[in-house]
């Protein structure tokens, strides 16, 4: 029995190192990634933005962008500063504001045929008790999720498509700068859904297990 307990956190560990190493060449993800402001610094959002819900005088940013794996998320650029952001938009009782930074990307990273927007902030005043995407709804439609609740469009953009896989040959690399750790959708999506099939697997599993040793 304890072999089986301890088997179970070394399978999932193994598969979740697997998923955000990836095989050399891989893949990468076109999407909207989703950042929190912290410190002067921007850190990956560990929830969706329907999940988050800020307080008065936060920052947000969203930059699409393509990405091979967590390590190589791209934060958003530009002025990320809440009194600069929201300079015009005095506190009001009952509300709160949130300064939201938007980045469409580079050409590199644009679907065919597409022209990202230029970068830009926004200063969203919502209810006291708003999410983060309740914020991104009151300044930058029209909005498109999936079926899965994955962000796919901000401001109309992109026009199509979402999270969808592309080779790492397609894109330009840059310099590097706006790299962050964090994590996307070679890690959330299908990684994710494979640590979920290893779980809901590794549980029949393991009551197996114990019906035939109890038996």
């Amino acid at each position: 029995m304890t072999v089986v307990r301890r088997t179970l956190p070394v399978l999932v560990a193994a598969l979740l190192l697997l998923g955000s190493a990836g095989p050399a060449g891989a893949t990468g993800y076109r999407y909207w990634s989703f950042w929190e402001r912290t410190g002067g610094h921007w850190t990956y959002a560990t929830q969706g933005p329907a999940f988050v819900r800020p307080d008065d005088g936060a920052v947000q940013g969203f930059r699409f962008a393509v990405s091979a794996d967590s390590a190589d998320a791209s934060r958003p650029r530009g002025t990320a500063d809440f009194d600069t952001v929201c300079a015009g938009t005095p506190a009001d009782p009952g509300t709160k504001r949130v300064a939201l930074v938007l980045d469409f990307g580079t050409r590199s990273d644009a679907p065919s045929g597409e022209t990202p927007p230029a970068r830009r902030t926004a200063c969203a005043r919502v209810p006291s008790d708003a999410t983060t995407a309740d914020a991104l709804a009151a300044v930058a439609k029209p909005l498109r999720y999936d079926a899965n609740a994955l962000l796919c469009a901000i401001a109309g953009y992109p026009r199509e498509g979402c999270g969808e896989q592309v080779s790492a040959g397609g894109k330009r690399s840059g310099n590097g700068t706006d790299r962050g750790t964090g994590g996307g959708p070679s890690l959330g999506l299908p990684i994710g859904a494979g640590v979920v099939a290893l779980l809901a697997g590794a549980a029949v599993w393991q009551a197996r297990r114990r019906r035939d040793e109890s038996g």
